[in-house]
């Protein structure tokens, strides 16, 4: 039998043909192809798209649940497990508050339709403000900044690559990511195609990365120093007369705030810190306010660093100087089927919020509910009232992820209580109480509700459960959950649970429960959402659209689409404004030393994907990459081990000597590091690498957003030994 499946493996929602037969062990994944037929897709498949069926049988993955007794973790029923956390979970809360209860989501909860769905339902009947995820790692200040421009944290502009003259690119490398931020299938396609219409797209990175090879042309940037060559593009736009707004002129509020904002930073005031000369800033800056549609499109490069979210501002700044905000081929608002917030009808306009409340520690403020995670073990370590004395992490592993990793692991072992909602026993869940597993992607129902949000195209599509499972859904875990911090016990009675959960939704969406008649759990809230969005779609119409619906391309929303209390875009939010002068300190900071950034890989979204054979063939991904002037410098040879160290730790990674990386700059992919006791994953171990999060530094973050910096930490190289 074959199957199709939408891809939950990274951001880009690819649609897969699985092949699944009959053999003596069970059914059995035997092939995974890209649906020719898919209405996004059309067929394009990654690595980690080609091995869902290696992770669906995976001998690791846990199939049952796990709870520590007699200080070890051992199999149990789900009633044992339950009644587990039943025993621990109420009373910390009962006796020191239910902030003494921290909860971290991690990425792949976003690609979880039940989770996305039911996590919040037991996240706020546990009513703690010690909420953490996965995005203080890498992408909450676009968040901070399009809520505070455009009055919701997820009303992110996107490059409408399809129709584009003009791409520029920073921080990212979309042939190996496939977009972020940017859910966008067949990246390279959609790049080429670009060209080939004589459209031409421009890179900016420390690294000649793949999406750079192929470029037009390459700026090898010095690491974090985006928002200084953003500021330098904004400062040539006015100083030279290419402001042109167009059609925006009556949607903006702030332009004359950011002209005086830009003053200081001229092409040759930023040119030595970004190490791009002032000739170069000024060509960009010339050719995106030539081209007749043009993009500005910035990732994870920019979103790491301690200016996050002055990068991340600036450019769609410029996408609205330039006039290519909200129109075709430019920077656009998708408008996605189910889920959105900002084309719901009559929804509150009263602008973007943050800091509503901050860590008891540190004093970091919250961003669109959570806290930054390079927090956590402060929380946990510091005696006081709100002490962090439980945790439970949903689909995530910040032993890895998370700056200061090391700390955080030694704080873990200091709870009172763990839970963890996991498929792996891994660097993180090894420190649980109580492991909860949840079913394969090809056991469980999906729809993409946040990436279509994020869509280079208006689509949706619906993916039934390929295989049987008898592993409980996730939707009815985090019910049981949620009955168990709500008093009623870990049995509550889960179809009225789930009664009354669809029952808030209608209320909150405006719609009639009853139309839902018949179904349960994700596909009722689902089916729900679609009824109040602004397509005519119900949930039976993508079921029988097996290869999904195609809305359409993207078009303008303006000003519908603005949450702000003006009703305009706020170009200049008080906010953002306040940290410029941080950067113009940077204007005159000294330039020496080397400095660490990530690397994407095209098999590694995430460290559980480590586990899958597949994933992980060839010659060794965990390298430290340096320049070969560094190395001579340094004393280093290609194939040779180095020190690495940072504030908070060392390691010693082998070396890979290349041209493709800027002097002063040494790269080490994220993620790795599987070689801890205490874990379940036989190929993850036996491919260990080490893990770059000991050199992040959790004292480093981006001032406004609290996020961790993961480009441009400062680091000392030396021959190993």
């Amino acid at each position: 039998m074959a199957a199709l499946v939408t891809c939950p493996l990274c951001e880009a929602t690819c649609g897969l043909s699985v092949t699944i037969d009959d053999d003596a062990a069970g059914r059995r994944v035997t092939a995974v192809r890209g649906d020719a037929d898919d209405v996004f897709s059309h067929g394009f498949i990654c690595p980690k798209g080609a091995s869902i069926g290696a992770l669906h049988h995976d001998p690791d993955r846990l199939r049952t649940p796990l709870v520590r007794r007699d200080g070890e973790l051992r199999e149990a029923s789900w009633d044992e497990a339950f009644a587990a956390i039943d025993a621990a979970l109420p009373g910390i809360v009962a006796e020191h508050g239910r902030d003494a209860v921290a909860v971290y989501a991690g990425n792949p909860s976003v690609h979880n339709l039940a989770t996305a769905l039911y996590g919040p339902v037991f996240y706020k009947a546990l009513g703690t403000k010690n909420f953490y995820t996965a995005g203080t790692v890498d992408q909450i200040p676009k968040h901070f900044s399009a809520g505070h421009m455009f009055g919701h944290g997820l009303t992110i502009p996107v490059a409408d690559l399809d129709r584009t003259d003009h791409l520029l690119l920073l921080g990212a490398n979309p042939l190996v990511s496939n977009g972020s931020l940017l859910t966008a299938p067949d990246m390279r396609g959609r790049l080429r195609a670009l060209r080939e219409r004589g459209g031409r797209f421009v890179v900016v990175d420390p690294k000649r990365s793949r999406t750079a090879e192929i470029a037009d042309a390459h700026h090898a940037i010095r690491p974090g120093t985006d928002a200084l060559l953003l500021f330098a593009l904004v400062h040539v736009l006015f100083a030279e007369n290419l402001v042109a707004l167009g059609h925006l002129s009556a949607h903006v509020a702030g332009v004359e705030e950011v002209r005086a904002a830009s003053a200081p930073f001229t092409p040759e005031a930023v040119a030595p810190a970004t190490g791009l000369s002032a000739a170069a800033i000024r060509g960009m800056a010339r050719e995106l306010a030539a081209a007749e549609r043009a993009a500005v499109y910035g990732r994870i490069g920019t979103t790491t660093q301690a200016f996050g979210t002055l990068a991340s501002w600036l450019v769609d700044v410029l996408n609205v100087l330039t006039g290519n905000l909200d129109r075709e081929g430019g920077a656009m608002f998708p408008l996605a089927a189910a889920g959105q917030a900002n084309a719901r009808a009559g929804r509150s306009r009263k602008g973007f919020a943050t800091g509503r409340w901050r860590s008891r520690v540190r004093g970091l403020p919250e961003v669109m509910g959570e806290l930054p995670i390079a927090t956590l073990a402060d929380e946990i370590t510091t005696p006081g009232a709100g002490q962090v004395r439980a945790l439970v992490t949903v689909a995530g592993n910040p032993c890895l992820s998370a700056p200061g990793s090391a700390r955080l692991a030694e704080a873990l072992a200091q709870l009172d209580f763990m839970v963890s909602v996991d498929i792996y026993l891994n660097e993180t869940s090894r420190h649980a109480d109580v492991v909860l597993p949840g079913p394969t992607p090809l056991e469980r129902p999906h729809y993409d509700l946040v990436l279509y949000q994020l869509a280079v195209r208006n689509v949706a599509n619906w993916t039934p459960a390929a295989l049987p499972t008898d592993l409980p859904p996730e939707w009815q875990t985090f019910l049981r959950l949620t009955g168990i911090v709500s008093g009623l016990g870990p049995n509550a009675d889960l179809a009225a649970l789930d009664e009354f959960v669809a029952g808030e939704q209608a209320k909150r969406l405006g719609v009639d429960p009853a139309l839902a008649a018949g179904r349960t759990g994700p596909e009722r809230l689902l089916d729900l959402t679609l009824r109040a969005g602004p397509y005519d779609l119900t949930l039976a119409d993508l079921e029988a659209a097996p290869h999904g619906v195609d809305l359409g391309p993207l078009r303008p929303r303006l000003p519908d689409v603005l949450g702000t209390a003006s009703g305009k875009i706020e170009l200049a939010p008080e906010p953002i404004l306040a940290d410029v002068p941080r950067l113009t300190a940077e204007l005159t900071r000294p330039t020496d030393g080397l400095l660490l950034i990530g690397r994407r890989q095209l098999g590694s979204n995430n460290s559980w994907m480590h586990n899958l054979a597949p994933l992980v063939r060839g010659s060794n991904r965990c390298t430290m990459q340096l320049h070969p002037t560094d190395a001579a410098r340094i004393g280093l040879t290609d194939g040779g081990l180095a020190q690495v160290s940072s504030r908070t730790g060392k390691i010693q990674i082998l070396v890979e000597v290349t041209d493709a990386i800027r002097p002063g700059v040494v790269s080490i992919p994220h993620g790795w590091g599987h070689d801890l006791d205490g874990v379940r994953t036989a190929v993850a171990t036996a491919h260990a690498g080490v893990n770059t999060n000991l050199l992040a530094d959790d004292r480093l973050l981006d001032a406004l957003s609290g996020t961790a910096v993961l480009n441009g930490i400062p680091v000392e190289v030396a021959p190993a030994g």
